[in-house]
């Protein structure tokens, strides 16, 4: 039980992003065919969809939703986690064969591969080196780098799979903030998020457990004002209890920061306006 207001929470996962699209059937088309997610529920003007029984993905339409502007908060990445090095093969594979690869990388503890939806919202799939392979540095933080990724001997694990397989999770949601000492005092010092690792004050990767980071943030973009067209609308923090819930909450509340009580957990505005929802693992 959580019972302290300084007390570290339970190491912690993302669940499900929600963003604001224009065209639902192209979005859904391309998380299918492309990311390989399965479509687990579709209405007229919603789609969510995963990966085995884990739901991923929250696609709500907005037909008149403006495009981002070029200073406009918010996501910067979607980070989806495969299980395996044959895995990110066969989404290179689908990358290659169905649209555009943006990028790729070797973080030394991952291999990340980046390309953006069509409409332009970021993705990474990556999947994670063993975590005793992981670099530390003396003060326990972890080593991220950004180094060249060997493409090749990745794309020569590549199938056609038309899935990714049930284990792919959000492994980390990646936002665009205004500023990294406002986020700093919102999420560490008011959530209670571990720093992993700190590039000045321009990036910042956060876990509440011993990850590499389940939150990153940059300011690298330069970006300055809140963003209300199509996009991030969401997204899930998703605690191991209650309690933490709980504390959370007391937390905010002492700090003078407004959250509501949802019917799945509380929900919160970062200082830029970015919306988080923190939620209970549902298998505890």
């Amino acid at each position: 039980m959580v019972d302290s207001e300084t007390e570290p929470l339970a190491a912690t996962d993302i669940g499900r992003v929600a963003l604001v699209v224009n065209d639902l059937d192209r979005m859904v088309e391309f998380y299918t065919t492309v990311i390989g997610l399965d479509v687990q529920h579709r209405e007229t003007d919603r789609a969510i969809l995963g990966a085995g029984s884990e739901q991923l993905l929250s696609l709500i339409a907005d037909a008149t939703a403006s495009e981002r502007k070029d200073e406009g908060i918010g996501l910067f990445h979607t980070a989806f986690l495969v299980p395996s090095r044959a895995a990110l093969g066969n989404a290179l594979t689908r990358v290659e064969n169905h649209w555009q690869l943006d990028g790729a990388s070797d973080h030394r503890v991952s291999e990340a591969l980046y390309l953006s939806d069509p409409e332009d919202n970021g993705i990474e799939v990556y999947r994670d080196r063993p975590r005793e392979k992981w670099p530390h540095r003396d003060n326990g933080m972890i080593e991220i780098d950004t180094l060249p990724l060997d493409l090749d001997s990745i794309r020569d694990l590549g199938r056609e799979e038309a899935t990714v397989p049930a284990e792919t999770t959000v492994g980390h949601v990646h936002l665009e903030v205004s500023s990294i000492s406002t986020a700093r005092e919102f999420y560490v010092d008011t959530l209670g998020i571990g720093v992993r690792q700190q590039y000045g004050d321009s990036a910042l990767f956060l876990d509440y457990g011993d990850y590499h980071h389940r939150l990153g943030l940059n300011v690298w973009n330069g970006r300055t004002s809140p963003s209300t067209g199509r996009g991030l609308h969401w997204f899930e923090f998703v605690l191991p209890e209650q309690d933490a819930v709980d504390v959370i909450q007391q937390r905010l509340g002492k700090r003078g920061v407004s959250s509501t009580t949802i019917e799945s957990g509380v929900e919160v505005a970062d200082p830029d306006g970015i919306t988080l929802h923190l939620v209970v693992n549902d298998d505890t």
